[in-house]
């Protein structure tokens, strides 16, 4: 399967044509923005703690595969997920089957559109012969996640690398129209030594941060999302991309994978604005290019200088982290020389979308910094 986005991203002037979809033209149906969910407590019943003040939570005691018919706890969950941005489980029996399942249990049960299914990454399992289990299982809407693989494609990541590791923050596939909103990711071969932790960071955090004068202006731009390795890869490769919807209609040019949204996101479950986190691998639109290079490293300089707004985790066997796609960045640690194996499944949720009368997470918290 493919690389994460963060590893084979290419941003800059390209050959490849724009498509372009006005911001703000997004989940919203005939001018009307959905309203936000209500968490209704059907969790609260299990363990459960806050990982850090900002971002992550654990379930420690709680089998997934023994909620996953209750509707009512998937959608608390989907809600708890986009709160805290991500949410972990320990040595989880849940199958490919099962992962998909809640998948897309997630995104229907919090209201994404019901064209979106589960996302095929463009990069597909098939198309260059990998299975997702040891009977030689194929399926496009589970991603192999296998550090073996990925060695071979981004050697100088691992080990001891020399390049800086902030550089792999990603969300996975912005350059959709309609992108992902939860990930689902289970490590089924946890690393053989210490290392191999994965980092989030709060979208959230990272745009209540800003003053206000500074995001007034943000909400008034859009940035240009481009995925362009996936094309030298499969050149490089010998194969070619996957051909059809990636988990809707609108997602089904291979030729661009390109895209332009807002740089502040409204997150329609919660109704809280973020920081729309993969500013790295785009552009600005409508400056220049030296206030482009100014604006997106003062943004990342947010995400990746403040840790006290990343939550980092340590991967067990069977481990099972969801995140919601719309609100945080994550990348690997690629601090080891073992084996890791995991699956992806993604939910595709709607269109990427601002709401100028949501709100910030510490507002809704009552959390609000002095200015």
């Amino acid at each position: 399967m493919a690389a994460p986005s963060a590893d084979i991203d290419a941003v800059g002037s390209s050959e490849l044509p724009l498509e372009t979809i006005p911001a703000g033209k997004a989940a919203p149906s005939q001018g009307q923005y959905p309203t936000p969910l209500v968490y209704s407590g059907t969790l609260n019943e299990y363990k459960h703690f806050d990982v850090t003040a900002v971002i992550g939570r654990e379930f420690p005691e709680v089998q997934l595969s023994e909620i996953l018919k209750e509707d009512a706890k998937i959608r608390d969950l989907a809600i708890t997920i986009s709160q805290r941005g991500v949410v972990f489980f320990r040595n989880q029996d849940l199958t490919t089957h099962g992962l998909k399942t809640l998948a897309q249990k997630l995104g229907l049960l919090s209201g994404k559109p019901r064209d979106s299914g589960l996302y095929r990454h463009p990069l597909s399992n098939y198309k260059q012969n990998f299975a997702i289990d040891e009977h030689g299982a194929q399926d496009d809407e589970i991603s192999l996640i296998s550090s073996e693989q990925r060695r071979g494609w981004n050697k100088e990541r691992y080990g001891y690398p020399k390049v800086f590791a902030s550089s792999g923050f990603h969300t996975d596939f912005p350059f959709e129209n309609h992108p992902t909103d939860y990930g689902v990711f289970k490590v089924v071969g946890a690393p053989e030594d210490v290392g191999g932790d994965t980092i989030w960071a709060s979208g959230y955090e990272a745009y209540d941060r800003l003053s206000p004068v500074l995001k007034k202006f943000a909400e008034t731009l859009t940035a240009t999302h481009r995925q362009e390795g996936f094309h030298k890869q499969a050149k490089k490769g010998g194969f070619k991309l996957v051909q059809g919807p990636r988990g809707h209609p609108a997602n089904s040019s291979i030729i661009t994978l390109t895209i332009r949204g807002p740089l502040v996101r409204t997150n329609p479950v919660t109704g809280w604005k973020s920081l729309f986190s993969s500013v790295q691998h785009g552009r600005i639109n409508g400056v220049s290019d030296r206030e482009n290079e100014i604006f997106k490293a003062y943004f990342n300089q947010l995400f990746f200088e403040n840790h006290d707004l990343q939550v980092r985790n340590r991967w067990g066997q069977d481990d099972v982290a969801i995140w919601d796609d719309r609100v945080v960045i994550h990348a690997a640690t690629n601090d080891y020389f073992g084996k890791r194996t995991a699956y992806r499944v993604s939910s595709v949720g709607e269109r990427p979308f601002f709401n100028p009368d949501s709100i910030s997470r510490r507002q809704a918290l009552g959390q609000e910094y002095d200015d």
